[in-house]
């Protein structure tokens, strides 16, 4: 795995390419969804018929050349991958799939499987199986949707994988004179711990303590998360009790007691398991709010639920191609700009946890911080003690901080030594503050992190310098590479970045009418009221509204505009006149949907460049950790810091 196609030098080439292709499409990425008909988008970009697009899509399904296909034409053939050199407009639907599936990560063949990645991690020379806590029974499904615990699963064997990698190699290293800082004269595995940041509701750090024994630290910046995962902590920990007598009981004969004696150890084997995990599912659903699509607590409804996240993720789809008048820019330290609904249920369900009202470190008093660090020390101590210590597997302590690339963690997490640090669908810029922690902090050794909400990065070389203020450390990009390049992608282009692909590919997304409602609100906008911005956001109007008038008259109401402008007539006769003109957007979106895996490449790829530029990350790659029908943010960036040697 460490060979010449992961150098720095091929990731590089890597970046290259994309920047290539992305500097002649990603105007149509940038382009307003909202905008479409004011600004005669289609026109302005396309010089073929939307019919065309839509069919080429539909039957041209394998684009697979070769990057260098589009690197090597020479003089014979300027690149300009299906856009004519001269207008800019795209005049070969084909050649322009073709060149989107060549500079995606499946195209370019930068990533590692899964399989391929947990081999190479348990390829040592103290090869030792992955160690599971015994007699832990912990089926991720019985508490989690089917999406979050497919991630967990997925996630946690890697986890532990880097775990015992890293714990293997301490023991041989402080064995030799090069690496002194962890002497010892005992042949003993060394315990490493796992930092879990934005930890949300502490999902994946709970499976890790059960399944693994691991020692974690989920990290997060909202007291309501933490003091969730704790209680949800505890309940899984009486249920994996539970589970384990259940394992004992069908090795061991059982004795029915007598008439109303309710003893759990002596309850036929799996009866009261049914009963607490009928009252868990009841208990979380009444935790995480009544109502909420994301469907994060499990129910007896499993269909149900799995069409709740469909829906959900069309909702989401709709959202990011509407681009700022459904998703404002958020600022985290006022929960009053929280995105209106449903987006926000609708972009947890797809790549993220719910992002939480967040109190920098600075603005916080000298008192404050010390009052924070002492409760997560009791709660650490707490953690411990109720476990009954490293043997029942329960070790999981939740912290709550606000972290960025200069926390300080051994302040917020007494006695750290050395640990592996996690992030699952971190949001915006806390995925690359991840990986700067990761490169300065000596103590940790490893890191798997797997990002989202591209849209909510900061961007240094952005024009207006309104995402990311001089004295900022920004998001993107993150490696010197990138950087020393400005370059640069653009919030709606980020936003693009989000789209789901393969959940667009399968009809899973584009909620289209909603998207042509917002499109055609815009033009009446113009003509009678002047106004192309407000202030004020429409919001999800599009969900209450019964017919595109209804739809008109709500958000005007929403914008507190004056409605005796219009008539139901008038309105009605914009939505016939751009009716015939809807395949348009729908295949402009389309095409948008297509560049979204570039746009997540070369983010991830600027993120995976950035790791080889460190001299002490002995190796590091791309993995594909998830399905991505299941989970459209798939990718996690792993980095693994190895004195002297690496991964095979």
């Amino acid at each position: 795995m460490a060979s010449s196609m992961n150098s720095l030098e091929a990731i590089q080439k890597k970046i290259d390419a994309v920047k290539l292709f992305l500097s002649v499409s990603l105007s149509i990425a940038n382009a307003h969804t909202v905008d479409f008909y004011t600004c005669n988008v289609w026109d302005q970009f396309m010089a073929v018929p939307p019919v065309e697009v839509l069919t080429e899509i539909t039957l041209n399904g394998d684009h697979k050349r070769a990057p260098e296909h589009y690197l090597n034409h020479g003089n014979a053939k300027k690149i300009t991958f299906g856009f004519c050199d001269d207008s800019k407009r795209l005049v070969d639907v084909a050649e322009f799939l073709e060149a989107a599936y060549a500079h995606s990560l499946p195209g370019l063949g930068v990533c590692v499987g899964r399989t391929e990645l947990l081999q190479s991690l348990r390829h040592t020379d103290n090869a030792q199986p992955l160690e599971e806590v015994p007699g832990a029974v912990v089926e991720s499904d019985e508490f989690m949707n089917s999406k979050k615990s497919h991630e967990v699963q997925a996630m946690s064997e890697v986890v532990a994988s880097l775990a015992q990698r890293c714990r293997v190699k301490q023991v041989k290293d402080t064995t030799g004179s090069h690496f002194s800082r962890h002497k010892t004269e005992e042949n003993t595995l060394k315990q490493i711990e796992v930092i879990d940041v934005g930890s949300g509701k502490g999902y994946l750090c709970s499976f890790l303590s059960l399944r693994y024994g691991l020692q974690v630290y989920g990290i997060d910046s909202s007291s309501v998360n933490t003091h969730g995962a704790q209680e949800r902590n505890r309940k899984l920990k009486k249920y994996s009790r539970a589970y384990q007598r259940h394992s004992k009981a069908n090795r061991t004969p059982t004795v029915v007691p007598p008439s109303g004696q309710e003893d759990l150890e002596d309850i036929a084997p799996g009866e009261r398991e049914r009963e607490d995990m009928v009252k868990m599912s009841g208990d979380a659903e009444k935790e995480e709010g009544k109502g909420r699509r994301d469907g994060e607590a499990q129910t007896n409804t499993t269909g149900l639920t799995d069409r709740n996240e469909e829906d959900a993720m069309t909702s989401l789809t709709s959202a990011i191609l509407l681009e700022d008048n459904s998703l404002p820019e958020l600022d985290q330290s006022d929960p009053a700009s929280a995105p209106e609904e449903p987006f926000l249920s609708a972009l947890c369900v797809g790549m993220v946890e719910p992002t939480s009202p967040r109190v920098p470190p600075s603005e916080l008093s000298l008192e404050e911080r010390e009052r924070r660090k002492r409760e997560n020390l009791e709660r650490k101590a707490r953690s411990w003690v109720n476990s009954g210590g490293m043997g029942s597997g329960m070790l999981y302590s939740p912290l709550t901080s606000y972290v960025t690339a200069e926390t300080e963690l051994k302040e917020i997490i007494g006695e750290l030594e050395d640990a592996v640090m996690v992030g699952l669908h971190t949001c915006g810029d806390l995925a690359p503050s991840t990986l700067r922690m990761f490169v300065a902090k000596r103590e940790l050794l490893s890191v798997c992190s797997v990002g989202c909400c591209y849209h909510l990065l900061s961007e240094e070389f952005d024009p207006t310098r309104q995402e990311c203020p001089s004295s900022s450390v920004c998001g993107f990009p993150l490696s010197g590479y990138l950087r020393e390049q400005s370059w640069f992608c653009g919030r709606n282009a980020r936003m693009s970045a989000c789209l789901a692909l393969e959940r667009v590919s399968k009809g899973q997304g584009i909620q289209m009418e909603s998207l042509f409602y917002r499109a055609v609100l815009h033009v009446i906008l113009r003509d009678h009221y002047s106004s192309f911005k407000s202030e004020k956001r429409v919001g999800n109007v599009y969900s209450k509204a019964t017919s595109f008038v209804d739809y008109v008259w709500r958000a005007l109401r929403r914008l507190e505009l004056d409605g005796s402008k219009l008539s139901d007539g008038v309105i009605q006769g914009y939505h016939d006149t751009y009716r015939p003109r809807m395949v348009e957007m729908e295949a402009f979106n389309m095409l948008k949907v297509t560049l979204a895996p570039c746009i997540e490449g070369l983010i991830l790829l600027d993120r995976l460049c950035y790791l080889k530029e460190q001299e002490d990350v002995a190796f590091s790659t791309l993995v594909q950790l998830f399905d991505p029908l299941l989970s459209p943010r798939c990718y996690g960036v792993v980095g693994v810091k190895a004195p002297g040697t690496e991964l095979s």
